[in-house]
C-alpha cells in the first residue's frame, strides 16, 4: 500500500507530504510546545511555516535532478517521517531556516559532478553556506564540504579555490552594510564567536537521548552498507555518496556545538540521512518486507510522538 503510492513520482506525493508536514507543524506548535501560531511573532512563524514547507519541493528536486534515488517519493516520504521522529527540531526556528538554506547549498553543490560553470556553483553553495550561519555560527563548517568537492572535481583550478573566498567577501560586504543600517554592530561579535562551551557539551547531551543514539547509529550502519554496496556503481555515484555521509557527519558537529547553547541542529541532517534510507528501502527485492520497513518507519515516530503527548 504505501509502496504502490509512494513508490511512483507522481504530483499527489508532494501534494501528501506537503499538506502532512502543515498539519503536524501546527499540532506540534500548538499541543507540542503551547504555541498560538498567530501569537507573539506570526510573519517569522509564516516565514519558517514556508521555508520548511518549501523543503520539501527543493528535496524532490535535488533526488530526481541528481538521481541520488530512483524514480520514487520515498525521500520526501522520509522527510516527513524524520520531523514526526524529532518533533522537537521545529521548536527552533534557526535550525529551519538553517536546514533550508543549507539545502540551498546542497543543490548547487552536489550539480558541480556535471563539470559545467564549476566557479558559479561553488560560489553559490559557499554564499548559501554563509547566509546559513546567520541562523548558526557554526553552520560555516559545511564550506569543508565545498572544499572537499573542489578537490574531488577540479582541485588544479586555482579559480575554484577563489569562488570560495569571493563567497566570503560578498557576504561579510552585505551582511556588515546591513548590520551598519539596522544599527545592530553587535550582531557580529555576538553571534559569530564560535564560542566552543565544554562543560555544557560534557556529557554530550544528545549522546544521552536513546532517539538520537539510535538515529546516529542506523545511519552510519547505512553509510557502511552502501558504501558496500555501491562499490561497483561507478566513481561518479560513490563521489556523491562520499559528500552526502560527509555532510551527516559535518551536521552531527553542528548539531553538538549548537546542543551546547541550548539549540537543536538536529533537522541539517535529514537530508543525507533521507538519500541513506531511501537508497537501503529501494535495494529491498520482497516487496511484502519493504512495506513492513516502510510501515514500521512510520508507526514508530508516530508512537513516540504520541507518547510525548500523552506523557
Amino acid at each position: 500500500m504505501i509502496s504502490s503510492i509512494f513508490g511512483k513520482t507522481k504530483p499527489i506525493n508532494l501534494i501528501i507530504v506537503v499538506g502532512f508536514v502543515l498539519f503536524f507543524y501546527l499540532i506540534v506548535q500548538n499541543f507540542l510546545f503551547e504555541h498560538s501560531f498567530l501569537g507573539d511573532d506570526p510573519l517569522q512563524k509564516i516565514l519558517v511555516l514556508g521555508s520548511l514547507l518549501f523543503s520539501v519541493f527543493v528535496i524532490d528536486f535535488i533526488v530526481k535532478k541528481n538521481k541520488l534515488t530512483g524514480a520514487n517519493s520515498y525521500a520526501v516520504l522520509f522527510f516527513a517521517i524524520l520531523l514526526v521522529f524529532f518533533p522537537e527540531s521545529l521548536g527552533d526556528d534557526n535550525a529551519v531556516f538553517c536546514s533550508f538554506f543549507l539545502l540551498l547549498a546542497t543543490r548547487r553543490l552536489l550539480s558541480i559532478k556535471s563539470l559545467k560553470s564549476i566557479k558559479l556553483k561553488i560560489f553559490d553553495a559557499s554564499l548559501w553556506i554563509l547566509v546559513s550561519s546567520i541562523f548558526y555560527d557554526w553552520a560555516v563548517l559545511y564550506l569543508i564540504l565545498v572544499m572537499v568537492a573542489i578537490y574531488v572535481y577540479d582541485a588544479k583550478n586555482l579559480k575554484n579555490w577563489l569562488a570560495i573566498f569571493s563567497a566570503i567577501l560578498c557576504f561579510s560586504m552585505i551582511l556588515v552594510s546591513i548590520v551598519l543600517l539596522l544599527d545592530k554592530t553587535d550582531f557580529l561579535t555576538d553571534h559569530y564567536d564560535f564560542n566552543i562551551d565544554i562543560q555544557a557539551i560534557y556529557p554530550i547531551h544528545w549522546t544521552a537521548s536513546i532517539k538520537v543514539s539510535l538515529y546516529v547509529f542506523i545511519n552510519i550502519v547505512l553509510s557502511i552498507w552502501t558504501f558496500l554496496k555501491l562499490s561497483s556503481a561507478g566513481l561518479g555515484k560513490m563521489i556523491t555518496i562520499r559528500l552526502i555521509t560527509l555532510s551527516f557527519l559535518l551536521g552531527l558537529i553542528v548539531n553538538l556545538l549548537v546542543v551546547s547553547r541550548d539549540g537543536n541542529a538536529i533537522m541539517v541532517t535529514f537530508f543525507p540521512s533521507i538519500i541513506l534510507l531511501t537508497n537501503y528501502v529501494e535495494s529491498i527485492r520482497k516487496e511484502k518486507f519493504r512495506e513492513l520497513v516502510l510501515l514500521g518507519c512510520i508507526l514508530v515516530p508516530i508512537v513516540v510522538f504520541v507518547s510525548r503527548l500523552l506523557i
